[in-house]
């Protein structure tokens, strides 16, 4: 699905991106990797006085190279950058590229040695001919006998530009080691200053160097290695390289890209795939998103570390008779209950509550005195932490279809876990799941006994998984989600490696008591956070205990 996203209409001509290469050189430092930036002359395009890697669009001479290449031929290029021919032309660009621009050339010498130094400023009289066409790659290596050295560069990355861009590129990023005995001059050109920097420098400094997207989100991922050959190793793994394409979004800083790490970028492909940037990247608190015909979204302005972005109220319906149900009306706020009831194209039939916590269900209320709708949920097992002014009209047990309208149909789903009487609502002709707190975004739930059971949580998530066809999540904090299966399996695997961390602490510390255990379970949690920790490390002890993996003896606990 997101593949069809990806690459809808390239630019309004129907051209598609023109294939582009980046090379990454790197060196060593006694304080970590450096890696090459170039400043790009001002030309008065985006790439203006940008720093940048060097690198370029891929020519027809690149694609006439593989007889000077070495270490690295067609097919072997083309199984590595996943395409069905023109593989080895995109490594040739790099090398050429970064050549012209910086004078560095990926070559060897007759008998696989290194350029001799007193050939480099022979090499150099090149540069200006190859920029402007005038002569290849071909010719070079054969009139001082070298060879590319295209196994020196490791591909790393993928980038294609976001739609709506005018001049949009699909570049292939390789890294390599700087080549030895040379020296790196910019072109006077197209770059006219280079500097050697640790990417961790450039990030800690940002505001001081211009560069696009790909440049930082490359910059940070070589950042953590603690060395130019520990990153090179970790790239040589052989892993999946996936193509990392921005989608354009609107907010606070203005119209830019988006990245797929982003809680965002999902949610932008399904509002805006021609890519106008007119979607926002950012939760606006009371104003309603429409996010389908069915949909729209309205987010409460109580914001923190417990609810994120704030408490999402959807309102679903807009069938022919344009009626109308409201999923957690949110908070006890005044002026949210009025942005929902102004967001309403209709009238509100119904109320439904996932759970109540205190940031879902008390707007209720005022909701129900609004609308004279009838408010359906389940009550909690346990008071503690629970809205006290919930009073359902209908008790929900699971398992029901509403019928909100012709062509609107909710179907209600028991989700145990993070509370006893959590609901989640799938909006069947949408394959869209309103998830309250059972999956949030970028963040885990916190499981708080009594009411909230580990245990439950784990197998609730799995049977949704394993149970419902899904398109999209639309969690209680946060934009929608895409790849439902994927995020609740990984919510699964976080829990169940926590939960390796509790047997691991109980087998070295036991018995222990839980505040010992929660300095070693949550050691990567900061400690204004271990409160609510704690509340989560204790719904992990007790789905051990039920699983005889664990007891607890005098308040303190160890391995059964």
């Amino acid at each position: 699905m997101f593949d069809a996203l990806n690459r809808l209409a390239a630019d309004p001509e129907g051209r598609p991106p023109r294939p582009s290469a980046t090379l990454v050189v790197l060196r060593e430092s006694p304080a970590g990797p450096e890696v090459l930036l170039l400043r790009r002359a001002e030309r008065g395009d985006l790439n203006s006085g940008a720093w940048v890697f060097p690198g370029g669009l891929v020519d027809e001479a690149d694609h006439a190279s593989a007889g000077c290449c070495t270490g690295v031929d067609e097919a072997a290029a083309n199984a590595t950058l996943g395409l069905a021919s023109g593989g080895l032309a995109f490594y040739v660009a790099a090398v050429r590229e970064c050549f012209e621009e910086c004078g560095l050339l990926f070559a060897r010498e007759a008998g696989g040695l290194p350029v001799a130094p007193q050939r480099l400023s022979q090499l150099d009289a090149w540069r200006g001919p190859l920029h402007r066409g005038e002569a290849g790659l071909p010719a070079l290596c054969a009139e001082h006998g070298l060879s590319l050295a295209l196994d020196e560069l490791v591909y790393c990355a993928h980038w294609l530009t976001p739609v709506g861009i005018p001049k949009r590129y699909d570049t292939r990023f390789f890294v390599a080691a700087a080549p030895a005995l040379q020296t790196a001059v910019p072109d006077a050109a197209e770059t006219v200053e280079h500097r050697w920097l640790r990417p961790a420098d450039v990030l800690a400094d940002r505001a001081a160097y211009k560069m696009l997207t790909p440049t930082l989100k490359t910059l940070e991922m070589i950042a953590p290695h603690a060395s130019a050959a520990a990153f090179l190793a970790w790239a040589r793994q052989p892993r999946q390289v996936p193509m990392i394409q921005p989608r354009l979004g609107s907010g606070r800083q203005g119209k830019r890209p988006v990245t797929p790490d982003e809680p965002a970028w999902a949610e932008l492909g399904r509002l805006d795939p021609q890519g106008t940037g007119q979607a926002c990247y950012e939760i606006q608190v009371d104003v309603p998103v429409r996010l389908s015909p069915r949909v729209i979204r309205v987010t409460a302005d109580n914001g923190s570390v417990m609810t994120g972005p704030g408490t999402n109220t959807y309102l679903v319906g807009g069938g022919p008779r344009n009626e109308w149900a409201v999923i957690d009306p949110g908070p006890l706020s005044p002026a949210h209950v009025q942005a929902v009831l102004a967001a309403a194209p209709g009238p509100i039939r119904h109320i439904l509550v996932t759970h109540t916590h205190t940031d879902h269900s008390p707007a209720c209320v005022a909701l129900q005195q609004a609308t004279q709708a009838p408010v359906s949920g389940r009550v909690a097992s346990h008071p503690m932490w629970q809205d006290t002014t919930f009073a359902p009209d209908r008790l929900l047990q699971g398992g029901e279809r509403l019928q909100i309208d012709d062509g609107v149909t909710l179907q209600v789903v028991h989700t145990p876990g993070h509370a006893s009487n959590h609901l989640c609502y799938l909006l069947e002709e949408e394959k869209t799941l309103f998830t309250g707190d059972h999956v949030m975004q970028l963040s885990t739930v916190v499981i708080n006994p009594p009411d909230g059971d580990m245990r439950a949580y784990i197998a609730s998530l799995r049977e949704l998984a394993a149970g419902l066809e899904l398109d999209w999540l639309a969690p209680g904090h946060g934009f929608l989600m895409a790849q439902p299966r994927q995020a609740m399996e990984a919510i699964v695997a976080h829990r169940l490696k926590r939960e390796a961390k509790v047997v691991e602490a109980l087998r070295r510390l036991g018995p222990a008591s839980a505040d010992e255990l929660l300095k070693a379970v949550y050691d990567d949690v900061p400690p204004r956070l271990h409160p609510v920790a704690m509340r989560s490390l204790n719904a992990h002890l007790l789905k051990l205990r039920d699983d005889a993996a664990a007891v607890e003896r005098d308040a303190l606990w160890a391995l059964a």
